[in-house]
C-alpha cells in the first residue's frame, strides 16, 4: 500500500494546500480536490485579470500560473515524504481562448516519479474536461533544495493551529 505525505489533506475543498503559497492566494486560487497524484484547483474570475480588455481574455500569465500550481500541487501529491520541488519545463499548448468572466479550472496529474524528477500533465478547462482550453505537460525536479520545503513548514503549522 502507497502512503502518501499529504494523505491527510486529500479530498474536496482543501484550501489549506494553496493558501500557504502566496501567489496562489494573492490569485484568489482554491483547492477542488487533491488526492494521489492528482490535483484540481479553480481560479474565479476577476476583473483585473483581463489581458484582452476588448474581447475580455484572461492574462494567458494566469492560465501559466494556474496549472503550474496544479502541477506541483499533483507532484506534491504524489510524494511519500514532503520535499522541495522545483518546475525544470513546462509546455503549455493553448487549444482556443478561456472563455471570458468565467471560473478557470487546472485538472493535473503526476503519472510518473524517478529519483530526482516527477512527470506531470494537466489541462484547463472551465465547465467540462472534454472541452480544455490549454493542455500542458511538465517536469519537476524532486528535492530541489537540502533545506526543508516551505510548503511542508505551512503545513506543519497549519496542523498545530487545529
Amino acid at each position: 500500500m502507497t502512503t502518501y505525505a499529504l494523505q491527510a489533506f486529500f479530498g474536496k475543498n482543501r484550501d489549506e494546500l494553496v493558501t500557504s503559497i502566496p501567489h496562489a492566494y494573492a490569485l484568489g486560487m482554491r483547492v477542488v480536490e487533491a488526492g494521489p497524484c492528482l490535483a484540481v484547483l479553480s481560479l474565479p474570475y476577476r476583473e483585473e485579470f483581463v489581458g484582452d480588455p476588448r474581447r475580455g481574455v484572461v492574462f494567458g500569465g494566469l492560465i501559466t500560473a494556474l496549472l503550474d500550481q496544479a502541477l506541483g500541487l499533483a507532484v506534491s501529491c504524489s510524494l511519500a515524504d514532503l520535499r522541495p520541488i522545483a518546475t525544470l519545463d513546462l509546455r503549455i499548448d493553448y487549444l482556443r481562448r478561456a472563455e471570458p468572466e468565467r471560473t478557470l479550472i487546472g485538472r493535473a496529474e503526476c503519472y510518473k516519479v524517478t529519483r530526482n524528477v516527477a512527470f506531470a500533465r494537466g489541462l484547463a478547462y472551465e465547465e467540462s474536461e472534454a472541452d480544455p482550453f490549454a493542455t500542458c505537460l511538465s517536469t519537476f525536479m524532486v528535492g530541489s533544495s537540502a533545506s526543508e520545503s516551505a510548503f511542508a513548514k505551512a503545513l506543519e503549522a497549519y496542523g498545530k493551529q487545529k
